[in-house]
């Protein structure tokens, strides 16, 4: 091989290393701005030395559905591997969704869709909420729940959001059916 052919590969690799750096710090910057807002935190089992159990509740805006916000309530593992960030959640969410003021879709939807998705675990656990509609009643439908690698949890939690005017100057009422694909 020439060196310069070797140097050309090379450069193709360092390239290739480049774009997927850049790939992932954008990944990360997506990920990072859907972001749950944390309401509050309340302690449930007391730990010695180490984080306590908690309950978390967060806030989150539907990025699809302007008007609409979900809040949902995770436990937290305290103890050594809550803390050092290795301890597997349990599954039990709960969740409440309401319009929060307009609702408009900014686009487009698969029935179903993810609208957030959590890891819950190192490596095989992780929380969805997914929106639905439901065409017949104009009704937009959240459930979380969460899954793993090899199987997942029948616990799950669902919250409807009915569409409905938004004060007197909100006439015109969109149908989540025309928004499904």
């Amino acid at each position: 091989m020439t060196p310069k052919a070797s140097n050309s590969r090379e450069n193709k690799w360092k390239s290739l290393a480049l774009v997927a750096i850049a790939a992932m710090l954008t990944a990360s910057a997506a990920v990072a701005a859907d972001e749950p807002d944390l309401i509050f935190r309340r302690s449930t089992v007391f730990k010695w030395l180490t984080p306590n159990d908690k309950l978390a509740t967060y806030g989150i805006d539907d990025p699809e559905v302007e008007g609409v916000a979900c809040h949902f309530t995770v436990p937290e593992k305290g103890g050594v591997k809550g803390w050092l960030g290795v301890a597997e959640q349990v599954s039990d969410i709960s969740l409440a969704c309401r319009q929060i003021g307009p609702i408009h879709f900014k686009g487009k939807m698969e029935q179903a869709d993810d609208m957030f998705r959590q890891r819950r675990s190192l490596f095989f656990k992780k929380m969805q909420i997914v929106r639905g509609c439901d065409a017949k009643r104009n009704v937009l439908v959240y459930m979380v729940y969460t899954d793993r690698l090899i199987e997942g949890s029948p616990k799950n939690s669902t919250s409807s959001v009915p569409i409905m005017p938004w004060g007197a100057s909100d006439t015109t009422i969109q149908k989540c059916g025309d928004f499904i694909q």
